[in-house]
């Protein structure tokens, strides 16, 4: 997916960004940058991979090069950014967080006034924050430019702009998919997707901004420029799953709202004789485990660690190129606790079911380290649909997706005009599908939580989540 921070001051901003963004690192694995504003000596930027090493150790080499009062920086899951743009709306540093389904539409309809190019990747793609960019362009001031890039992109787009007088434009997308929250301190504001991000910095919370809407930040002020709009779609998976454990959305903490989500799903497997006789419930690490503690108090069983993840050698996501490298990688991330194992009977609780391969890799090193029984279950129902609007369980193909697999292994093509139905585990097909997973992966019993009773738990009107992934619907 991926992050932002940005800050504006009456002072050096360096270390605010560096750290604000180095604290989003856990929303993309591909690139990081740093670009700071100073009134005397212009923009300072610097791009870096960060696939095989974190932010923070690409760019701690950087900082004393970093001068400035106004700087943004992120971290990408997808082009290199942020982008220095110079056109007739003046130069301006931006970066993008979002997805541009009619991405090459969009570059067609560009080429047509002949004159026109844009700098192509060794893919031959284009930088999707250049072409943000030039539909912005296209109109004679930045938020005109900014809400007619919004209009005309299929997918969503959030996105952050330095100005050469060193203000910061924040934007975020049309429906709220993403959040956009403000920061402030005496001397200045900053912008950011975590709220604990800049309240580490010293920064109170100030502002959230509504879909669509476009603020100003200044040393001074922070001004909304364009109003947000009425409908908001946010994605459900900013609790689930991606956000961190500190931070609150729409006034909604991500930690309670997994706590509150586990303790459903048990009040209802309890309710309807479902709950296994298992003896200890445990998390898949790490999102996985507030959801399993919630589950777990609500139970009265005992929850547990039985494997823990090895994280001062693989602190992050890591994907070298080669599938045997990967597959050992992910083995050797795994550490167990023999006797918390060895003849017990485990249930484990995820985050999500995604495409099934690690959980049951998960699965097969569980009993081979001696457990008696594994039982599984979804903090979120099962996923139908690769999502349209941002990185998460996004794919070329939904037969990627281990529920969409098993309908098609079930059923075939008639299948998929029966997915609501196989989404429902009290339905002949939903217990099917349930049953052939679970013989798939390996698990003793399976259950996916409820798309009720997981919207209950995030607690705002359901009419403003984003469900796509789970039921096609937008």
């Amino acid at each position: 997916m991926g992050g932002f921070f940005g800050t504006v001051a009456k002072r050096d901003v360096v270390l605010d960004v560096f750290f604000g963004v180095d604290y989003h690192s856990h929303l993309g694995t591909r690139r990081g940058g740093m670009l700071i504003h100073d009134q005397t000596d212009g923009f300072q930027r610097q791009i870096h991979s960060i696939e095989n090493t974190p932010f923070r150790t690409k760019f701690e080499k950087d900082l004393h090069e970093f001068h400035g009062c106004s700087g943004i920086g992120c971290i990408s899951d997808t082009d290199p950014q942020p982008l220095l743009v110079r056109s007739h709306l003046g130069l301006y540093a931006i970066s993008t967080v979002g997805i541009i389904n009619n991405a090459e539409a969009l570059i067609s309809q560009y080429f047509s006034d002949h004159g026109h190019q844009f700098m192509a990747m060794s893919s031959g793609k284009v930088n999707s924050t250049e072409l943000v960019a030039a539909l912005i362009n296209q109109k004679d001031d930045l938020v005109s430019g900014i809400l007619h890039a919004q209009e005309i992109i299929d997918g969503s787009m959030t996105l952050l702009i330095l100005t050469e007088k060193g203000e910061i434009l924040a934007a975020r997308d049309k429906l709220g998919r993403l959040p956009v929250l403000i920061g402030k301190k005496d001397d200045g504001f900053c912008v950011s997707f975590e709220s604990f991000a800049y309240q580490k910095l010293g920064y109170v919370n100030h502002y959230e901004l509504g879909p669509k809407e476009i603020v100003r930040l200044t040393a001074d002020s922070c001004q909304t420029i364009s109003p947000a709009g009425k409908d908001m779609r946010i994605c459900a998976f900013l609790w689930t799953y991606y956000g961190y454990p500190n931070s609150n959305y729409e006034g909604r903490n991500v930690e309670l709202m997994r706590m509150r989500n586990g303790e459903i799903m048990a009040e209802r497997e309890a309710r309807e004789g479902l709950m296994p006789d298992v003896d200890y419930v445990a998390g898949v690490p790490d999102s996985g485990v507030p959801h399993a503690i919630g589950y777990a108090n609500q139970s009265h069983k005992p929850f547990a660690r039985p494997f823990i993840k090895y994280t001062p050698t693989w602190p992050r996501s890591f994907t070298p190129a080669n599938q045997d490298v990967r597959n050992q990688v992910a083995k050797m991330k795994q550490i167990p606790v023999p006797e918390l194992i060895e003849g017990k009977k485990l249930m484990f609780i995820d985050d999500s079911i995604v495409r099934g391969t690690q959980l049951r890799e998960t699965v097969e090193f569980l009993y081979e380290s001696g457990a008696k029984e594994v039982h599984m279950r979804s903090a979120c129902p099962p996923i139908m649909y690769n999502c349209k609007y941002l990185n998460f369980s996004r794919g070329n193909n939904e037969l990627d997706l281990i529920a969409r697999r098993t309908i098609q292994e079930l059923e075939g093509d008639e299948g998929h005009q029966h997915i609501a139905e196989y989404a429902d585990a009290s339905t002949k097909r939903g217990q099917c599908m349930l049953s052939a997973i679970c013989k798939k992966l390996g698990f003793d019993s399976l259950g996916y939580q409820q798309l009720g009773d997981l919207l209950d738990a995030i607690g705002i009107d359901r009419d403003k989540v984003c469900t796509y992934c789970w039921t096609g619907r937008e």
